[in-house]
């Protein structure tokens, strides 16, 4: 079965050329999820104009993207997170952070899904990173994860909310003892 491609698809081939595939794979997989379409003389003219003009669209936005991409080039993200046990992170940095923490930088909104990172960080370090914009317009970034020093005042203070709680419940316990005493008090009465 002849179909047109909508979409890239890895091992496939990519959009707008028109590809012999199995019925199968063409009615059960491409069809359905809008990645394909039958090739005919008519869906193949309106493939073959959007494609023309999303390449023109994309020559407008390419300038707009290696603009972004010289902004972006060699920036330095730093990150303060928590330690926990084994010299890992409690948490992790993800995709997520550092977008969002890129878009803070330079002002412009940046999709998670377009930095490069197959796993999370989850160890304190520096790590070069990919921001891929276009598919030949990758920029890198340097991520910095550096561990979070505590305050003083802050050890401080949760000492002294251990000892507060210590003594609260010794003076449960005393009460507890009070309490006691006088029911048996009452009972020997």
């Amino acid at each position: 079965m002849k179909v047109v491609l909508l979409e890239d698809i890895p091992g496939k081939g990519s959009a707008g050329e028109i590809k012999e595939v199995s019925k199968g794979y063409a009615k059960n997989f491409l069809l359905p999820r809008g990645l394909a379409l039958v090739a005919t003389p008519t869906v193949m003219k309106q493939v073959e104009s959007r494609l023309e003009r999303d390449m023109l669209e994309e020559s407008v936005d390419r300038e707009k993207l290696v603009e972004l991409a010289q902004q972006i080039e060699g920036k330095e993200i730093r990150f303060k997170a928590r330690m926990g046990g084994g010299e890992r992170l409690f948490g992790s940095i993800t995709a997520a952070n550092v977008a969002e923490e890129l878009s803070r930088s330079i002002g412009s909104v940046i999709d998670k899904k377009k930095i490069g990172i197959e796993k999370p960080f989850r160890q304190t370090g520096s790590y070069e990173v990919a921001v891929k914009l276009a598919s030949d317009i990758k920029p890198k970034i340097t991520v910095l994860i550096e561990e979070e020093e505590k305050e003083p005042e802050t050890e401080q203070r949760a000492e002294k909310g251990q000892e507060k709680e210590k003594k609260q419940e010794k003076e449960k316990r005393q009460e507890k003892k009070k309490g006691k005493a006088k029911g048996k008090e009452k009972e020997k009465e």
